[in-house]
């Protein structure tokens, strides 16, 4: 029996009817992270993870090369990142799913990454390790046995622009640019992480927690549908560009918006980090226009 492709999201009783029938269906990937302590994510998975679960850790496995002025989380080369991914076992067409600890901000990221590299049997776990444990599936500390697969890239399901498509856009309006930070780092107040507050001139706001119901799960499609709805007013998906502080929370937006139905929209991998890399460029503060 051909198993369900999972491409947004999938529920803890989903992943494990599905672990339970065809273990080696299912390529799961912790991402658990914390900005303020790179090792955190690494040691929680050490205590205890999802069983078959394998660790990416997003600056050096989810992330590339910094050059000071690409931002802080840049994408990797496509030909990396599939190493990456073949090396830990991934096999051409199989289900990822990803999860961390932290409102699915992580397991987004690489939920749109696999996409950029043309995978789309790639989903999160709605609910992310909470709902796992609170649906009564256990954790384990084995480690998986790294095997080569044979994943390889196909045509990018996703759509990226760069600074400049960003700096041009300044003059035509013809994009509007969704910034998924906090409000209050939008403003340009209490910005910790980079040299700069603010926001990129005429951004709009839209905080990416508010795509999570208070159980930490996403809201459903009509809800999220109906909120993108009040930020993009009659925009084109297609003429929507999202970005936050490094690329990252930016695909929790992006994610939610494929919950709503809402497709083609775009990322701007750089983001806040790199824009203000050239104090050249523009920086508005304050609440949204």
């Amino acid at each position: 029996m051909p198993h369900t492709h999972y491409t947004t999201l999938i529920s803890a009783t989903n992943l494990a009817e599905r672990l339970a029938a065809a273990p080696d269906s299912v390529f799961v990937v912790d991402c658990r992270f914390d900005l303020a302590d790179l090792q955190a994510g690494e040691t929680a998975y050490g205590a205890g993870h999802l069983p078959g679960a394998h660790y990416l850790h997003l600056d050096r496995d989810l992330s590339g090369v910094k050059s000071g002025t690409n931002g802080r989380h840049p994408l990797p080369e496509r030909a990396t990142l599939v190493e990456t991914f073949a090396s830990h076992g991934l096999k051409h067409g199989q289900q990822v799913v990803a999860y961390d600890a932290q409102g699915g901000m992580y397991a987004a990221r690489l939920w749109w990454m696999l996409r950029w590299l043309g995978h789309d049997a790639v989903a999160v776990l709605d609910g992310g390790l909470a709902a796992w444990e609170a649906a009564g599936q256990p954790l384990t500390q084995d480690v998986p046995v790294e095997r080569a697969g044979d994943f390889k890239a196909a045509a990018p399901l996703a759509v990226t622009i760069d600074a400049q498509a960003v700096e041009r856009n300044l003059a035509s309006g013809e994009r509007v640019i969704v910034d998924a930070r906090a409000a209050d780092r939008y403003r340009g107040e209490n910005e910790t992480l980079d040299r700069v507050g603010g926001h990129i001139p005429g951004a709009r706001n839209r905080f990416f927690k508010d795509n999570l119901a208070a159980d930490g799960r996403f809201k459903p499609a009509n809800s999220l549908r109906e909120e993108f709805g009040v930020v993009l007013a009659d925009t084109p998906v297609e003429r929507v560009v999202l970005q936050c502080g490094s690329g990252v929370t930016a695909c929790h937006n992006l994610l939610a918006m494929e919950v709503a139905g809402l497709h083609g929209a775009a990322l701007y991998p750089g983001s806040w980090s790199e824009w203000t890399s050239d104090p050249s460029r523009p920086v508005a503060t304050g609440p949204t226009p």
